[in-house]
């Protein structure tokens, strides 16, 4: 777990796989917190015109870890956000130390067959989009698992409780983490 440098930190990233809650625990902390929200993939969506599932069509995911290591770049030297990123955010090592260095890193994780039973009717995934999507969570999960605990500051255990209790749980932990 890195060392977090509340001084340096500018904002709260939330990490983890697709389905983990990262967008609704996020809306709700940063209301709770009095910051504002921003989903790194609605942004990219936003700059680009097309939704993120063209932008795979179009360029490959290369193409678009490129454009999103870019957004991650300018939003994290934003303050007073809490920022959502994309579950393949820690796959890039630009990325991992981007979000290290500039954020407390929140990390949802969420056993994968919780993941399934949140995303398997979801089409908007360009990596669910696959013959066997639920073998491709168990997948992503073995290799993303321990990118999310190489740069999370707090691992915050999902799949359980509610949003909200995901959003108290990160609070008591950021408390803590400001009491160090």
């Amino acid at each position: 777990m890195p060392e977090v440098n509340l001084q340096r930190s500018r904002c709260v990233v939330l990490i983890g796989m697709p389905g983990s809650g990262k967008t609704t625990v996020g809306r709700e902390l940063a209301k709770r917190l009095g910051l504002r929200f921003v989903d790194s993939d609605h942004e990219i969506e936003a700059r680009t015109g097309v939704k993120i599932p063209t932008i795979f069509e179009i360029e490959g995911e290369e193409g678009f870890r490129r454009r999103e290591t870019q957004t991650l770049d300018e939003l994290t030297t934003e303050s007073g956000m809490v920022l959502a990123t994309g579950g393949g955010a820690v796959i890039n090592p630009i990325n991992r130390a981007l979000l290290s260095e500039r954020g407390v890193v929140v990390y949802l994780n969420v056993p994968p067959h919780v993941l399934w039973e949140r995303t398997r009717h979801d089409k908007t995934r360009p990596l669910l989009q696959v013959p066997d999507p639920k073998g491709r969570l168990q997948q992503l999960y073995v290799t993303r698992d321990p990118l999310y605990r190489e740069v999370a500051h707090i691992v915050v255990e999902g799949g359980r409780g509610t949003p909200h209790a995901m959003v108290r749980l990160i609070e008591k932990e950021l408390q803590d983490l400001c009491a160090h």
